[in-house]
């Protein structure tokens, strides 16, 4: 048999690994509120330190909508190169539109394939667990308000293992002789963050 030559392109997962500092990723989740109600969550990710950008709540996504959230989660002076997303529907023109306005390049994934936007999809799932799974929400603005506290937490407080179990935003590591550890209720009381404090 004939050698196979390799593939002159590079891998989705190369890609990746290679833009992550000029990366974003968005996504939508649904959210079931006490009165039966569908919310829709848009949440954008910053690939680099896997920082919560923007999460944004409605009952009814539009492109025109979208591409607003777009404009408020970048400044125009901190847009990234890419934003990739899935094949949703609600990427309409528009959407797409704004984005060729703030210098962004499109990168879809391909159908049916969610592990190409992998890191949005794993915080959408610690938004489910580490929060919606444990509240009740009873309608749009109590959502908006739980994922306020949930984002805070997420970026200042929440270690990551591929940051060397540093958060997002990064903190310093308090010495010992600073203090006892004091605890901080995060979330509403379903986390804590711990820092030390002198008596």
């Amino acid at each position: 048999m004939p050698k196979r030559r390799p593939n002159p392109n590079q891998t989705w997962t190369t890609f990746i690994r290679n833009h992550l500092d000029c990366s974003a990723a968005i996504d939508f989740f649904v959210v079931p509120t006490l009165t039966f109600r569908v919310l829709y969550v848009v949440v954008v990710l910053s690939l680099e330190r896997r920082r919560l950008l923007h999460l944004a709540v409605t009952s009814n996504p539009t492109a025109i909508w979208t591409a607003q959230q777009l404009t408020e989660a970048f400044p125009w002076d901190e847009a990234p190169r890419y934003l990739i997303r899935d094949q949703d529907c609600t990427y309409g023109s528009i959407y797409r539109y704004r984005l060729n306005a703030m210098g962004i390049s499109d990168t879809p994934t391909a159908p049916r394939s969610p592990w190409q936007n992998a890191y949005v999809e794993r915080v959408i799932g610690s938004i489910r667990r580490e929060c919606l799974d444990h509240v009740i929400v009873r309608n749009e603005r109590h959502l908006r308000h739980i994922l306020n506290l949930y984002m805070a937490y997420y970026n200042h407080s929440r270690t990551h293992l591929s940051l060397n179990k540093d958060s997002p935003i990064s903190r310093p590591v308090s010495p010992i002789s600073k203090g006892q550890i004091v605890s901080f209720p995060e979330v509403g009381g379903l986390h804590h963050r711990y820092e030390r404090i002198a008596a």
